[in-house]
């Protein structure tokens, strides 16, 4: 009777479960604890620049450097914007620039889709040759590139800044590369139905293309618009300078009007800013799709 009850008493008890061990999770990926540090670490600079634009030159002159305003002073912008080459900075670096990009995605359109899809004589050892100059330092190029524009009566017109840039050896990579990872079977049905190569080239593979195409455009803008060495060598008369060109005005051998100096950038950088935040996923999609193909 004892044992028995002894027996029922140790049955009747819980058994012990192991304890499960819960884990902490954080509400979002722990590799935001590295990434958000280094964008506030990139963006820093940015930040300063803002803050500066709207700083007196006392502020910004003063050691040490003042992190923030200690009242909003919109000097530097009155400054800028009240020059009256400022407006026409601002028209000959758009004019550039989007010459450049529209140029640089045709003729990057019709190269890469020669060298990914059709066969001749010289075709690798004319795209090995073409990637060639990529390794070329601009410093190299610059004065055959000046006596070249000089024999055609460009220099000191937008024209010296337009022409270099037409076609750039990464375009026609690029979108090289996003071809040959396109499948042919969709322009062999196209041919099949009697469209042209130009046809099929505008109508079924631009339209694919568009992420590698905007990556094309956002690098080409970028490229074009923040170009200060070679308008400095090509341009000489201030109605044709561009903005990166004309900031430098700003800046004088005795004196530095520094708030000036800041608002220009500022107002230099949201294009570049927008352009890039409105491509950003497309340069993604573009950079993950081609960067591995070939």
């Amino acid at each position: 009777m004892t044992a028995t009850t002894t027996e029922t008493r140790v049955s009747s008890r819980p058994s012990a479960l192991p304890t499960e061990r819960r884990r902490f999770r954080l509400p979002f990926s722990g590799w935001h604890l590295v990434l958000i540090p280094l964008a506030a670490l990139f963006a820093a600079p940015l930040i300063w620049l803002a803050l500066s634009s709207v700083m007196s030159d006392a502020e910004i002159n003063r050691f040490p450097p003042a992190l923030w305003p200690s009242k909003i002073d919109l000097g530097g912008y009155r400054y800028v914007l009240g020059n009256s080459m400022f407006p026409r900075w601002l028209l000959n670096s758009v004019i550039v620039s989007a010459v450049a990009v529209t140029t640089n995605l045709v003729f990057g359109v019709l190269g890469g889709y020669a060298f990914a899809r059709m066969r001749f004589a010289g075709s690798k050892l004319i795209l090995v040759l073409m990637l060639a100059t990529m390794a070329i330092p601009f410093q190299l190029t610059m004065i055959p590139t000046f006596l070249v524009m000089k024999k055609l009566g460009l220099i000191d017109t937008l024209g010296a800044l337009i022409v270099p840039a037409l076609v750039t050896p990464f375009a026609v990579f690029l979108l090289r590369q996003f071809f040959m990872a396109l499948p042919r079977e969709l322009e062999e049905a196209a041919w099949i139905d009697g469209c042209s190569r130009l046809r099929v080239i505008f109508s079924i593979v631009v339209p694919l293309a568009r992420p590698a195409l905007s990556t094309v455009a956002v690098l080409t803008f970028l490229t074009t618009w923040n170009d200060l060495s070679w308008p400095l060598i090509a341009i000489n008369h201030d109605t044709q300078y561009t903005l990166q060109l004309g900031l430098t005005t700003f800046q004088g051998r005795h004196h530095t009007h520094w708030s000036a100096v800041m608002a220009g950038n500022v107002l230099t950088v949201l294009p570049v800013l927008i352009a890039f935040l409105f491509a950003q996923k497309a340069f993604i999609r573009s950079v993950a799709s081609s960067g591995l193909k070939g």
